[in-house]
């Protein structure tokens, strides 16, 4: 699943890849945002991505399943 995080006074946004069900992921930050503290995440190689919670925008949960690609999607 792709996470996408808009942090302030940055032009680009960060984009994480995880393996965590949505619900875990909403969860973490709306937890994060409760404490004011920082939001952590774990990517599909293993990275651990923190960001303090006082510079982030906005969060972005893609859908858990991807839709198929090519003849086979039918």
């Amino acid at each position: 699943m792709e996470i996408t995080i808009g942090v302030q006074n940055l032009a680009r946004e960060l984009v994480v890849e995880t393996e965590q069900p949505a619900d875990d992921v909403a969860k973490a930050v709306q937890d994060a945002l409760a404490d004011s503290g920082t939001l952590e995440l774990t990517d599909t190689r293993g990275r651990r991505i923190i960001v303090p919670t006082a510079t982030i925008g906005y969060v972005e949960i893609g859908a858990e399943e991807q839709r198929p690609v090519g003849f086979g999607s039918l």
